[in-house]
Formats: C-alpha cells, sequence, structure tokens
C-alpha cells in the first residue's frame, strides 16, 4: 500500500510540473527587479553579428535541439515583417562565456535587445509568433 502512495505522490508530482513548464515556455517575460541602468548590454563583438537599428532577437540554439528550429523559423517571419529588427542565432556551446554571463539553462533561450542592446525580454522555450511581435511592438517606439 505505502508503494502505492508513492507512485501516486510521483505521478502527481510529475503532472504538476508538466503543466506548470508548458505554461510558461516560450513566455517572453520583462527582465525582474533591475533599473535600466544596470541593464545586461550585449555589444556586436559579443556576437560576432551586427545588432538591429532598432532591435534585436538573440536565439541561442544547440545542434539536436527540435524547438530550436521553430523558433528559427518564427524569428525570421519576424524580422522579415520588422523593419529594423535583426535575428542572430548562436550556439550555446560555441558562445559559453556569453552564455554563463547571461545565465542561460537551455535552448531555446530567446532575448529581445533593444536598440542599444539591452535586455528587455526573455523566453526560455519557444515563442509564439504573436508574443514575439507585441515584444517587439513595447521596445520600438
Amino acid at each position: 500500500m505505502t508503494g502505492a502512495l508513492i507512485a501516486a505522490a510521483v505521478l502527481i508530482a510529475a503532472t504538476v510540473f508538466a503543466l506548470v513548464r508548458r505554461r510558461r515556455d516560450g513566455v517572453l517575460r520583462e527582465r525582474r527587479g533591475e533599473d535600466d541602468e544596470v541593464a545586461e548590454t550585449i555589444r556586436p563583438d559579443d556576437v560576432g553579428a551586427e545588432l538591429g537599428e532598432k532591435a534585436t532577437l538573440l536565439q541561442f540554439s544547440s545542434a539536436f535541439c527540435a524547438p530550436c528550429r521553430a523558433t528559427r523559423r518564427v524569428l525570421g517571419e519576424v524580422t522579415g515583417m520588422v523593419d529594423g529588427v535583426a535575428h542572430v542565432e548562436l550556439d550555446a556551446e560555441a558562445h559559453l562565456e556569453l552564455v554563463r554571463r547571461l545565465n542561460v539553462v537551455r535552448t531555446p533561450t530567446v532575448l529581445v535587445l533593444d536598440g542599444a542592446g539591452r535586455v528587455v525580454r526573455r523566453a526560455t522555450g519557444a515563442p509564439r509568433k504573436p508574443d514575439v511581435i507585441a515584444a517587439l511592438g513595447e521596445v520600438i517606439p
């Protein structure tokens, strides 16, 4: 009987974890509790590419990440729709120093940078296209 109770508790915990993760995946969240003056700033030499004039969608990916391909497609479509926005995709393994500095723990991770390269939004998991467009609407004046 004790084994059945433990199994039930594990199943309930796993279900709750899965539901929470599903709800949070891909949501573009604002940076928490930091002033704009201390915001993390990304420079072109950090990523090895030019940043967008108005905003940049910075994507951290890995070689065997299936959601990364979908994220690449979505971000590419959005950058094609909005002038002055660039999409930069980085291999997380090749940029470990930046990954550590930005606390990237899984792929895909998408950072929305303003025109000055400051991180203003962040998503872990594949973001939805309308959410990316809405985030850019808040960043671009």
